[in-house]
């Protein structure tokens, strides 16, 4: 049999495509619209599955980022043409902050279009992240309206500056978040020490007074909250997992890794979902009937889990049912979920954001060559994809569920 080799050739366009050495084993991709081609802001390589599905050298390590056209990030990868709709016609992924010696932007993503900025938090214990034991992570923020400047002036790399945030002292490692809630950022904590984690609402406008809606499930702590998500109905779901205990701010685990529902007026908790080994993100569709969660269990060996488990949402008892296998993460773990209007599901992994179709087939990456823990829209059209060191900026054609919001906003006219 002979091994299949491809080529990587660059057009006018600007887009690379790879192209199979014999045309009957592996077809021409399917070429980028004519809209695209024309308009093209930013690099987008084409990798056709079937330029790979023989190789002769092998990664050894799902710590190694597939990039087998060896193109220089940040670049756009489609695998399947479907993706060119989730772009547009003038995608474009460019930096738009960093700092080397701090992880300032690591999860908690929450746009505010109010004041047109995107709140973060840095990262809790983990590397770089200035934080543990002994001293609590930080919420910054990033402001669109400076981020547009510095593009339209041509900085490239931009350096937009961060603002960090004096919140409560209630508010102990925070690492997930979701909303606007009621006007409010809904941040999810993990707990330093024997501080216990906690759901917390929070203005987001000075003075960022907070208010904690739930810290224990029956006077038992949790264990280190991580990922939350509201559900069309308003009720909040979220994850907890053994994060802190892991990264060694928290204490033993004494519960097992769970996904719970809270409803916000009665303050009654349950569990809707099990037997995971590290429960991670958390998303659910556009009208709340699927609902998807990463387990992360391979950060402890790479033959667990690095995977997104699908769910049918129960829409009486709002238990996940109809556990699935979604989609599984070939580079590092799949981390925090967001989903689009159309119903693709997006996800931060090991080498930047991975995009699957609601049918879990991988269409593309933004690629970064760097982690990145999660992303949110900035409205239509902007993807903030956090990458602990580096922010980077996404501009394409999707746009976020409505739902993502609570009360959602009115159809749009």
């Amino acid at each position: 049999m002979r091994t299949l080799l491809a080529i990587a050739l660059v057009f006018s366009t600007g887009v690379a495509c790879r192209v199979g050495t014999d045309a009957t084993l592996s077809p021409r991709s399917p070429a980028p619209p004519a809209s695209l081609e024309n308009n093209l802001l930013g690099e987008v390589v084409v990798v056709e599955p079937a330029s790979f599905a023989v190789l002769d050298k092998f990664r050894n390590s799902g710590s190694v980022p597939f990039n087998p056209t060896s193109s220089a990030p940040p670049f756009i990868q489609v695998f399947d043409p479907d993706f060119y709709s989730i772009l547009g016609s003038n995608p474009s992924l460019s930096e738009i902050a960093s700092n080397a010696s701090f992880a300032f932007a690591h999860e908690a993503p929450i746009y505010y279009s109010d004041t047109d900025e995107v709140f973060f938090s840095t990262n809790n214990g983990g590397a770089l992240g200035n934080s543990g034991l002994n001293k609590n992570n930080l919420i910054g923020k990033i402001g669109m309206a400076a981020v547009e400047a510095a593009l339209a002036s041509g900085q490239s790399p931009a350096n937009v500056p961060i603002e960090l945030l004096d919140f409560p002292e209630s508010i102990q490692m925070t690492n997930g978040g979701t909303g606007p809630y009621n006007g409010s950022l809904l941040l999810i904590t993990s707990g330093r020490g024997d501080r216990p984690p906690s759901i917390v609402l929070v203005n987001p406008k000075p003075p960022y007074n907070a208010t904690v809606l739930l810290n224990n499930f029956f006077g038992r702590q949790f264990n280190s909250l991580n990922d939350i998500k509201v559900h069309p109905t308003g009720k909040i779901f979220f994850t907890d997992v053994t994060y802190g205990s892991v990264l060694g701010f928290r204490p033993p685990p004494a519960l097992p890794n769970q996904v719970y529902r809270l409803d916000p007026v009665t303050k009654a908790v349950k569990v809707v979902a099990t037997d995971f080994s590290m429960c991670n993100g958390l998303a659910f569709t556009e009208d709340g009937s699927v609902a998807y969660v990463s387990d992360t269990g391979s950060t402890a060996g790479q033959t667990r889990p690095s995977t997104i488990y699908a769910f049918d949402v129960d829409p009486n008892s709002h238990a996940f049912t109809n556990r699935r296998v979604f989609a599984y993460a070939d580079t590092g773990i799949p981390d925090g979920i967001q989903v689009d209007t159309e119903g693709n599901v997006y996800s931060g992994t090991g080498d930047g954001v991975n995009v699957w179709n609601s049918r879990g087939t991988l269409l593309g990456k933004f690629f970064i060559n760097m982690t990145s823990a999660n992303m949110a829209f900035a409205g239509d059209g902007r993807l903030v994809i956090l990458a602990e060191t580096k922010i980077f900026l996404a501009k394409i054609a999707a746009k976020p569920i409505r739902t993502l919001v609570y009360p959602p906003p009115g159809p749009a006219a």
